[in-house]
């Protein structure tokens, strides 16, 4: 039964909600982030806006998730962020994490293809660009694994074992970002689905933080 909390768990307890570490270049990154967003919006391009606020919605409920684990194993989280940080929020996750996932969503949807019913070598384009930015994104986690601010404790969620990664990790991100932008001009539709993740998220961390989960 595992029971000991591991090295790098010890290390992000101990930066969790720290503020002595912050950096003033966390503004500038707040300041790209609002920038890229008021582009979007100026533009009325909605789709692109609720697909990028979905995918960091959905990285929320992941984080939370990530969290409630270390709690109930005692041991680590899935993935655990160790290393300079200007503010580490919960124990997977770094204000620069957030600010990344906050207009992930956006690069990716820009990328898409127009039609949705467009096929590479017979495959569905959203499956293709889901499954290579997916790809690609668990290559860059493997690479900060490496140099040890990025921390795995559990063989199957590890290298080479990265199935659950690409799927759960990242596949469920980039997956509903182009659900969402593909709603197209049902703007209705769009916004219950980033709202209802929104409630959920907001839910699970009112619950978490009163019962000390975070």
């Amino acid at each position: 039964m595992l029971a000991t909390l591991t090295h790098a768990t010890i290390i992000a307890r101990a930066m969790l909600r720290n503020s002595s570490s912050f950096s003033w270049s966390t503004i500038p990154l707040l300041g790209i982030v609002l920038y890229i967003y008021s582009v979007e919006i100026e533009s009325k391009r909605w789709s692109v806006v609720f697909a990028g606020l979905a995918l960091w919605l959905m990285d929320w409920f992941n984080e939370l998730i990530n969290s409630i684990v270390l709690h109930v194993s005692n041991h680590a989280a899935l993935w655990t962020v160790t290393g300079h940080t200007s503010y580490l929020i919960l124990i997977g996750l770094s204000i620069e994490i957030s600010f990344y996932f906050a207009v992930a969503g956006i690069a990716f949807v820009k990328a898409l293809p127009s039609d949705p019913k467009q096929k590479i070598l017979g495959i569905p384009n959203r499956t293709v660009y889901v499954t290579i930015f997916s790809l690609l994104s668990v290559g860059v986690e493997i690479m900060l694994h490496a140099i040890g601010v990025l921390n795995w404790a559990y063989w199957w969620w590890n290298v080479p074992f990265i199935p659950l990664i690409v799927i759960l990790g990242y596949g469920t991100f980039y997956a509903i970002a182009a659900w969402v932008f593909d709603m197209g001009e049902n703007h209705r539709k769009q916004i219950i689905v980033v709202g209802g993740l929104a409630a959920v998220d907001a839910i699970l961390a009112v619950c978490l933080g009163f019962a000390g989960w975070l």
